[in-house]
C-alpha cells in the first residue's frame, strides 16, 4: 500500500492548522550584501553580522545571508538591487544613491559633520528626518545609524591644505567632495572605496579620501606615503546606514519585525562605540605600517571648507530640489 499520499495530506492539514506567521516564519531568508571585507575587523560588516546572529538566536524563523566584499552586487549598485529585489538588506554609503535621489549627497558634504558627537547631534536634527524621509518614500527603511569619520591619504606627499591638491589625480567618495578637490586644481578619479588600492597602486590616483574604517579595512597603509587624519578638525564624515527593503520588511511578521529592530538596535549601539576608535585604530595601524601621519589645524580646515562653500555648497544649493533648505537645517545644529 502506497501510503505516500496520506502522508502528504496529513502534513498538509498540520501545515493549515498552523497560524500563518509560523509557517511564514520557517521560510524567511534575507539577502544582505556589501562593499566591505568580511571577517577582517571592518566595523560596518560586523555590525551586519551582528545583527544576522542575533536574529537567528531570537528564533523566529527568519535568516539572514551576508554577502560581503561586493560578492554578491557590485559596491555602488546596492542602492538599485534593493529595490529590484534582488538583495533584502545593505550596509551603504548613502551618497553613492546620490544619481538617484540628489539630496543624499548632504550625508557626504565637506565639514558640514565636525566630529563624532556633532554626528550624534545631526543624526537628531529636522536635516536628517528629511534625508530619512526620503529614503523611506524612495521603498527603504534605515535599520540602524552609522556616520563614520575620514581622512586623506596621499600617495607621495601630504595633504593639509587645498594647494596641496593642485594638479593631483584624486579619488574622491562622492560628488560634493569631488567638486571641492577639482575646486583645489585636483582631477577626479572615481571609483568605490573596495577599487581604491589598486587605483593607488596602479598609479590611476595619487590620493584618495575615504572613511577610517576603510583606510584601515582596505590596507591603504600599502599604497600611501602620508595620512591627514580626521583629529580635532575632521572635514570628512559619511552616513553608512544599515538598510532594508520596505517590501522585504513588510513581508516579515511582527516577531520577525521586534527580532531584527532588537538587533539592529544593539548593532547601532555598538557601531557608536566603537565610531571614535575606528580613527584611533587607522592612526594606530598606519604609523605601524611606516606612513606618516598629520592632522590639519584649525585654518587648515577653513580653508577647505571655503573651497566646498563656493563649489560644493554652492552646487548643492542651486541645482538639488531642497538643496538649500537641507543646507541650512544641517548647519543650524550646533
Amino acid at each position: 500500500m502506497n501510503r505516500r499520499p496520506l502522508v502528504q495530506a496529513l502534513s498538509g492539514l498540520l501545515l493549515a492548522a498552523l497560524p500563518l506567521s509560523a509557517v511564514v516564519a520557517q521560510t524567511i531568508t534575507l539577502k544582505a550584501s556589501h562593499q566591505f571585507p568580511g571577517g577582517k575587523g571592518d566595523v560596518r560588516d560586523e555590525m551586519v553580522q551582528m545583527i544576522a546572529r542575533d536574529v537567528a538566536a531570537a528564533k523566529v524563523g527568519l535568516e539572514i545571508k551576508v554577502f560581503p566584499g561586493g560578492s554578491l552586487v557590485k559596491a555602488k549598485e546596492q542602492w538599485k538591487a534593493m529595490l529590484n529585489g534582488q538583495i533584502d538588506m545593505t550596509s551603504f554609503p548613502l551618497d553613492y544613491a546620490a544619481g538617484f535621489h540628489p539630496q543624499f549627497g548632504a550625508t557626504l558634504m565637506p565639514g558640514l559633520v565636525k566630529g563624532h558627537d556633532h554626528a550624534k547631534r545631526i543624526n537628531a536634527s529636522p536635516f536628517m528626518a528629511d534625508i530619512r524621509a526620503i529614503i523611506e518614500g524612495a521603498g527603504v527603511k534605515v535599520l540602524a545609524d552609522a556616520w563614520l569619520a575620514g581622512a586623506f591619504g596621499g600617495k607621495d606627499k601630504c595633504i593639509l591644505k587645498p594647494e596641496d591638491a593642485n594638479g593631483l589625480k584624486v579619488r574622491s567618495a562622492g560628488s560634493t567632495f569631488a567638486q571641492m578637490w577639482a575646486g583645489a586644481g585636483a582631477s577626479i578619479v572615481s571609483v568605490p572605496s573596495n577599487e581604491v588600492y589598486n587605483a593607488l597602486q596602479q598609479g590611476v590616483a595619487q590620493a584618495t579620501d575615504t572613511s577610517s574604517g576603510s583606510f584601515r579595512s582596505f590596507r591603504l597603509y600599502e599604497q600611501v606615503k602620508c595620512l591627514t587624519a580626521p583629529g580635532s578638525n575632521a572635514l570628512w564624515f559619511m552616513y553608512e546606514p544599515v538598510l532594508i527593503s520596505k517590501k522585504s520588511w513588510d513581508g516579515l511578521n511582527a516577531a520577525q519585525q521586534k527580532a531584527l529592530t532588537d538587533a539592529s538596535k544593539k548593532a547601532e549601539a555598538y557601531f557608536a562605540a566603537e565610531s571614535k576608535g575606528l580613527d584611533d585604530k587607522m592612526v594606530d595601524a598606519f604609523k605601524t605600517a611606516g606612513v606618516q601621519v598629520v592632522e590639519m589645524s584649525a585654518a587648515d580646515v577653513q580653508a577647505w571648507r571655503d573651497v566646498a562653500a563656493r563649489t560644493s555648497y554652492k552646487n548643492f544649493a542651486d541645482k538639488v530640489p531642497g538643496g538649500k533648505e537641507l543646507i541650512e537645517k544641517a548647519l543650524a545644529v550646533q
